[in-house]
């Protein structure tokens, strides 16, 4: 993709600098948009990026990741690292998943995600019309991944970042596929799930539990809230 032209598909979507200038103009300094990937899985974490732009280097070629073949975010992954002034990646595990529900597994995330970026934060950019920043503030822009550069940019990171992780997932849990399927709903994945049960990363919380009753495991029940925050990696990470 390096120095080729885009696909006539997602030529001319480009996201833009309008929500960062506009925040930059006004006084923040250290502008932070934010992506999340894996809210639907039924495996792995829950993966959020976040990323400061360069105010005075434009990257071209950033897309909403969706947009992208997955070996075009490869590329774009490796050149957002060397353009972003800043990069973090915070995940929630599959247990914290589990434990928190998904809005407080995507409050810690977030935290995680900022923390890493060391610097004082002064706005977050959200893509999505949900605010699961704490402490900080923060803008909601739905669709942010087609619009905002700092979100299209974070979009990417997370997706290549979690792709990778369940690539190496694969090497242990060979038999649910999720070198392909990454966790997600699939009838390779449905199958192994009734053949052998839920593995050690799956989202034992959520309602396809409910019909491996036979394996012995059963599903466990939690609400979609925060009773108390784990701030380790479980040791998957």
């Amino acid at each position: 993709m390096a120095g080729a032209t885009l696909r006539s598909a997602i030529r001319g979507r480009s996201p833009g600098l309008d929500f960062e200038r506009g925040l930059w103009d006004s006084g923040h300094r250290f502008v932070a948009g934010i992506d999340e990937v894996g809210r639907g899985s039924w495996a792995g974490p829950l993966t959020l990026a976040a990323v400061i732009v360069p105010r005075d280097h434009r990257l071209y070629k950033v897309r909403d990741s969706k947009t992208l073949t997955e070996a075009e975010r490869e590329i774009m992954h490796d050149r957002i690292v060397d353009w972003a002034d800043r990069i973090s990646v915070g995940h929630a595990s599959p247990a914290e998943c589990d434990t928190l529900g998904m809005s407080g597994a995507q409050k810690l995330a977030a935290r995680r995600a900022l923390d890493g970026l060391s610097v004082p934060v002064d706005h977050v950019l959200v893509d999505g019309n949900w605010n699961f920043v704490q402490g900080l503030d923060a803008t909601t822009i739905i669709k942010g991944d087609t619009i905002s550069l700092s979100i299209a940019a974070a979009s990417i990171i997370a997706k290549v970042t979690r792709d990778r992780l369940m690539r190496k997932f694969h090497l242990r849990h060979p038999g649910y596929f999720f070198a392909s399927n990454k966790g997600y709903p699939c009838p390779r994945h449905k199958a192994a799930l009734a053949a052998m049960g839920p593995s050690a990363i799956h989202r034992r919380s959520w309602s396809f539990m409910d019909d491996l009753r036979w394996t012995g495991t059963p599903r466990t029940v939690v609400p979609d809230t925060i009773g108390g925050e784990n701030d380790t990696q479980l040791g998957l990470f």
